[in-house]
């Protein structure tokens, strides 16, 4: 678990925006929250990034690349270099941030003692071996979720940062890059609640079949249900329990809707159990066409004394917009507009690069959740209809 603190968030802001009720006048906002990973405006520094570090882009397969890349430059990173081949997404990346150099070949990118970061939305099963040989060429790493699709791959990821001592971050977005998860994550820490007792993750999203390319469609290459997008839910579960061991009690998948596509999950859950709490996850791909967003993802959060309910993306038939916090304690029930709460995940990862300090993720809880969903997708029962 990352032990982000009063003192640090007070530096990004956070609890001054707690106290003028979210003035448009908080810290530097993003320009890229977890609803809205495209929007089209490009990220520049925050005021209260520290340092800047050049850094590059391998693998841009699916689009939360412009997410990661965001926050990075935000954080104050420098983008110096990409390697891709496919035309069209060399053009949309140039597209967004301008000319960058376009590298001959990944290993340009590896040798490029300038070069300290490498970041990568590659199709999954290529991620943790990219990120193995970016670590071993003396660099850090930043992936998409999902960062590792196998318990091997996970294995070798571990093996490699004992050896290398570099970092291997996982961007889990939908706690990082979401500003009402970043305002439950403080409340959570501060004991608005009291302990935690169980977390409960709701993830719907849109399958938007006819967009999605062939290597989305295979557990192979894309790790199936739970490890893709069950490791938002999963993460979130070990940051908000601060879980340092955690097991998975049950899981199952299913396929309920994609006949065409029958190795395809479209349906998932599980229930997990830490030394910080317990927690359960359902994920699925049916995302009605009717919802205004791509999916209708609630966090609610249980503790001794009271409890927080998300609703991260649309609060349906109600507030317009995103980012919706209800809590309710021993003092009453308020609601929290967390539109305008900044996000520190970019400063704070770009500072532990250079500091070597672990403020903005914690290496061993990112990998703990990465266990988590890839233990529970193995050994999940079918799902099925009554």
């Amino acid at each position: 678990m990352t032990d982000t603190n009063r003192r640090a968030l007070l530096g990004m802001g956070l609890t001054a925006g707690i106290a003028t009720g979210f003035a448009a006048g908080a810290f530097a906002q993003s320009v890229t929250r977890g609803d809205a990973p495209t929007e089209g405006a490009v990220a520049k520094p925050a005021p209260e990034a520290k340092y800047r570090v050049p850094f590059a882009v391998i693998g841009m397969d699916h689009n939360h690349i412009y997410g990661i890349t965001d926050a990075v430059i935000r954080g104050g990173g420098v983008l110096t270099a990409f390697y891709a081949t496919d035309p069209q997404q060399i053009a949309t990346f140039r597209k967004r941030y301008g000319d960058i150099k376009l590298a001959r070949s990944e290993q340009e990118i590896l040798d490029d003692r300038a070069i300290k970061l490498v970041c990568s939305a590659a199709i999954p099963s290529l991620r943790a071996p990219l990120g193995i040989r970016v670590m071993r060429a003396g660099k850090d790493y930043l992936s998409d979720k999902a960062a590792v699709v196998t318990l091997q791959q996970l294995a070798d990821v571990r093996r490699a940062i004992k050896e290398t001592g570099r970092k291997f971050a996982i961007m889990y977005s939908e706690r990082l890059e979401v500003p009402a998860a970043v305002m439950a994550g403080q409340l959570v820490h501060d004991g608005a609640i009291g302990r935690v007792i169980q977390t409960v993750n709701l993830a719907p999203h849109r399958l938007a079949a006819p967009s999605r390319p062939a290597w989305f469609w295979d557990p192979a290459r894309n790790g199936g249900i739970l490890t893709d997008v069950g490791s938002h839910q999963a993460d979130q579960f070990v940051y908000l329990t601060g879980s340092k061991r955690a097991q998975v009690l049950a899981s199952q998948t299913g396929n309920f809707g994609n006949p065409d596509h029958p190795n395809f999950e479209d349906f998932g859950d599980m229930m997990l159990s830490g030394d910080g709490g317990s927690g359960y996850v359902r994920v699925d791909w049916f995302t009605p066409d009717g919802l205004p967003t791509w999916g209708d993802g609630r966090l609610f959060i249980l503790g001794t004394e009271g409890y927080i309910e998300l609703r991260k993306y649309v609060d349906i038939a109600g507030r317009p917009g995103g980012n919706h916090l209800f809590v309710a304690d021993r003092k009453g029930a308020r609601y929290l507009d967390c539109s305008k709460v900044p996000l520190p995940f970019g400063p704070q990862f770009v500072t532990d690069l250079v500091e070597r300090t672990s403020v903005a993720q914690d290496q061993e809880g990112a990998l703990l959740a990465a266990e988590l969903v890839l233990t529970a997708e193995a050994h999940a029962k079918p799902a099925r209809r009554a």
